[in-house]
């Protein structure tokens, strides 16, 4: 979870107990079970806040659970698409999701959004009418806000506050996060490419075996052939417009 997200004057994220009796803990919503979500869960439990979380893939409710948060059940049918990530949604259920995700953003004083689709924009995940019924002071995380942003309004590398009934919110809008934390950004990356030349290195000969299923999502062409997906259906929308 990046720092941003710990700056809400609305609540104090762990729960506090003096003289003046018991102030409960901050309540944190993260909407995007993925990789980042997961771990934005685990760092608001270790602060002490009480967590939710929602994401529309079958396997996250265990993973949420598994990080010591709630999941947020609406009871609507999985999306679930290639590679862990999610798919893109009918108009309807995505408009549907919402109006139920409605109430649990209400009731958070920080929320956190993480959801991404690859090769497509981000996912509407939030309209402005739904941070009306927000607490002042309470604080929106835009990780996605690069892509096209979860949250209607959200603006990379902007704090946009927003009129609400009981004051301001304000929406944070990320931007090149990675950056933002350069040395353990270098640090997880160089690992990641690591490990993946290891995957693809035997007896100290890079030898790619293409049925293994990480190795074969990472090529991108082969003998001539696009063999990645997204780019695929990238380059064939180009050719479709007349761009070479």
């Amino acid at each position: 979870m990046h720092p941003r997200s710990c700056h809400a004057p609305a609540a104090v994220l762990s729960a506090l107990h003096d003289g003046r009796g018991n102030h409960p803990a901050g309540k944190v919503l993260v909407l995007g079970a993925g990789v980042a979500g997961l771990q934005a869960i685990a760092t608001a439990k270790r602060l002490g806040a009480k967590v939710s979380a929602y994401d529309v893939r079958a396997a996250s409710a265990d993973e949420v659970r598994s990080m010591g948060g709630t999941f947020v059940d609406l009871g609507l049918d999985t999306a679930e698409g290639g590679g862990g990530y999610a798919k893109e949604q009918a108009d309807d259920r995505a408009k549907r999701q919402q109006e139920l995700l409605t109430p649990y953003v209400s009731d958070a004083d920080v929320v956190i959004t993480t959801a991404a689709i690859p090769g497509r924009p981000a996912p509407r995940l939030l309209t402005s009418e739904m941070l009306l019924g927000m607490r002042s002071g309470s604080v929106i995380i835009d990780l996605a806000a690069e892509s096209g942003g979860n949250v209607e309004g959200s603006v990379a590398g902007t704090d946009v506050t927003i009129e609400v009934a009981s004051g301001r919110v304000t929406l944070v809008g990320m931007k090149d996060v990675g950056s933002s934390m350069p040395f353990d950004a270098s640090r997880l990356y160089s690992k990641n490419v690591s490990n993946l030349i290891e995957l693809m290195t035997v007896d100290g000969v890079v030898a790619p075996d293409f049925d293994d299923e990480l190795v074969r999502g990472a090529c991108l062409t082969r003998d001539g052939t696009v063999l990645h997906e997204p780019t695929r259906q990238s380059l064939a929308a180009l050719a479709t417009q007349g761009v070479s």
